[in-house]
């Protein structure tokens, strides 16, 4: 009798899955999940029903119903290879990356290494950043398939986490090159430029920079999605193209997560501000914010940090959670708990700190889990992101007249929309000869990472020190190709080497004690020091910049203003060198600008983290308000206007 009833719930299941794979090919997904429902309960122990449950709730936007359907297939069938695959997906879907290799990597034997899997098993380890083992499965591949694109692309990837950016570059260049379809080519050259510049490779990068502008412009949605935002921030990429590919990446990472139902009633008390990082350690982003979150009002604000971030244990990292009202360790939390937990806390303006960077996961925030969404500090640009109602500026990074290069509106800090700590330890300087340099000499620096840098720049460089002989160049060692390839850059231009010193990579304390030893910080655009610039003049060291068109290429600009030193923010590239120039040859003015940034160090506006953090909190009042209103988020300019402003 139970064989008859099995058998008559099979037959009823089958004439179900049949008839939600009808409605599947004509899109009515409710319907085909219906029926794909009730095919499960009538025959759970087959998981080919769990599959198609689990296609058809992605598709009607419920991620965690669809990995639950998932992981239901993989159970019943593990040696399944399709099952397999789905369930590594939906988790990728989740950003579960680590779980989703994990599955893929316990694939049964008899299963075939195709190409389909080996490509989903690198991503889902470069997604994990699991960078080492991603190499095996790109090898793998590339012995079934050399001319695979995909396969070079993943292995780029890879080798550029691996601090090879070299190896990455001739990945890239390949990939590029083989991909016929243009499915991965544009995002290729965006990554092999950006490689070229780290391993300062300039031979190929004009022509190479030629085809990503153009493959930027010629691509279509689809490809550009694939693009990480963040590699066009260092080129003379055009702000309204930044905008449409963030924009576009932001909707991919974005597809098919579902919003939280509408907030209930709000209990009152001060405004409830989430912080969402992966930086809360010893990073640029904690160190300049750990003052103002120490500083902040618990009468107006009550801070809570969700922190995705690793373990160090550091004096910075306790300074930053002990800041908080309420701390929230979500590393091993999906997308959807961190949002949920984030409305359960009733967060009233919730504030990414990470955009479209490495180890981002601002898509929580698609969710909606706050009222008020703001993009801060950590990315200096537009996400893209349709969910972020603000993005945190000034009147120089983000004026009015740029407002169509944002996704977001502009909120702008009076002063700099950089944060810094006043309490920030200022340890000794040593002496030149300790750090290298030599002591008669007017030291010229640059400590900005390679790929800021470019072969216009060099050019103003070697200008600058053949104009002024009595001054030398001062450069930190990134990776172990830039020194020697920038060298040669150099001297091809006709700075001799001996006008050239290079140091290596330290810690923090360490570098801002060295950095005392420079005369004069030689910026670079269009993405310029952002957290170098403020460490150097916190250290006493003017900067000299040229700002630009976009939030990266201004920062400059916004923290030498805040200084109270506008007369370094030149308006040309010639400007530049004549500017370093005439303060080589006639210091007193150099002199005048390190005496100030000494004398003044604890009241200029950049470095007065109290003035910071009330004006910030200021500004998040002036959005709730508009929230409290019933007005959508608009621009908020600064209270006091500057000229720049007014355009």
């Amino acid at each position: 009798m139970h064989a008859i009833r099995t058998a008559q719930n099979n037959q009823q299941a089958h004439q179900r899955w049949l008839a939600g794979k009808r409605a599947e090919k004509s899109k009515k997904w409710a319907v085909a999940a219906r029926e794909y429902e009730q095919a499960a309960r009538l025959a759970p122990g087959d998981a080919l029903h769990w599959m198609s449950l689990s296609t058809a709730r992605l598709q009607l936007g419920q991620p965690a119903e669809a990995l639950q359907a998932a992981r239901q297939a993989y159970e019943l069938a593990p040696d399944n290879a399709i099952a397999c695959k789905l369930l590594a997906i939906m988790l990728s879907d989740q950003h579960r990356h680590d779980e989703a290799a994990n599955v893929l990597a316990k694939m049964p034997a008899e299963a075939p290494r195709d190409a389909e899997y080996l490509i989903a098993y690198s991503r889902s380890l470069l997604r994990a950043q699991r960078w080492q083992e991603a190499v095996a499965p790109c090898l793998e591949l590339l012995q079934k398939d050399m001319f695979n694109p995909v396969a070079h692309l993943h292995l780029g990837l890879a080798m550029q986490r691996l601090n090879r950016p070299g190896d990455a570059a001739v990945c890239f260049e390949t990939a590029a090159s083989m991909d016929k379809k243009g499915h991965v080519r544009a995002l290729a050259l965006s990554q092999l430029v950006e490689q070229l510049r780290y391993a300062v490779q300039w031979e190929k990068l004009p022509q190479h920079m030629d085809a990503l502008l153009k493959a930027l412009q010629q691509s279509s949605d689809e490809v550009l999605s694939q693009i990480i935002s963040f590699s066009l921030l260092s080129i003379d990429c055009p702000p309204r193209q930044q905008l449409r590919v963030a924009q576009l990446s932001s909707a991919r990472l974005t597809a098919h997560i579902p919003l939280l139902p509408a907030p209930g009633a709000r209990v009152p008390g001060p405004l409830r501000i989430a912080y969402l990082s992966n930086d809360f350690h010893d990073h640029a982003t904690a160190l300049l914010m750990v003052a103002m979150l120490e500083q902040h009002d618990p009468q107006r604000v009550k801070v809570a940090l969700y922190c995705h971030s690793k373990e160090d244990g550091g004096v910075l990292q306790r300074r930053v959670r002990a800041a908080a009202h309420l701390f929230r360790d979500v590393r091993h939390l999906s997308d959807a708990e961190v949002a949920q937990l984030m409305r359960q806390d009733g967060i009233d303006i919730a504030i990414d700190l990470k955009g479209q960077t490495t180890g981002t996961r601002y898509q929580i925030l698609a969710h909606r889990p706050a009222p008020i969404q703001v993009s801060f500090l950590g990315y200096p640009g537009t996400t893209g992101a349709s969910f972020l109602d603000y993005v945190l500026g000034d009147p120089l990074v983000t004026p009015l007249a740029h407002a169509g290069h944002f996704s977001e509106r502009i909120a702008q800090m009076p002063h700099s929309y950089q944060p810094n700590d006043s309490r920030r330890h200022l340890p000794p300087k040593p002496s030149r000869a300790e750090v290298g340099l030599p002591e008669d000499a007017l030291v010229l620096c640059c400590f900005n990472q390679t790929y800021k840098l470019s072969p216009e720049v060099a050019d103003l460089w070697a200008q600058i020190l053949l104009q002024a002989p009595n001054t030398v160049l001062w450069l930190l060692i990134w990776n172990t190709s830039s020194a020697g390839n920038l060298m040669r850059e150099l001297q091809a231009r006709g700075v001799p080497p001996e006008r050239v010193f290079f140091s290596p990579k330290t810690s923090s304390i360490e570098n801002q004690a060295r950095l005392q030893c420079a005369d004069l910080f030689l910026d670079t655009w269009p993405y310029n020091a952002h957290t170098t610039a403020s460490e150097a003049l916190w250290g006493g060291v003017p900067v000299l910049t040229v700002p630009g068109e976009t939030f990266a290429s201004r920062v400059a600009a916004s923290l030498l203003t805040a200084c109270e030193l506008p007369q370094l923010v030149c308006d040309s590239p010639q400007a530049y060198v004549d500017k370093a120039v005439a303060l080589a040859r006639n210091p007193e003015e150099l002199r005048a600008a390190q005496r100030h940034l000494v004398d003044k160090r604890q009241r200029l506006p950049l470095f007065d983290s109290v003035r910071y953090t009330r004006d910030f909190e200021d500004l998040l009042a002036r959005m709730w308000a508009r929230h409290e209103a019933g007005l959508a988020p608009d621009h908020l300019l600064a209270e006091h206007p500057t000229p720049e402003n007014a355009t």
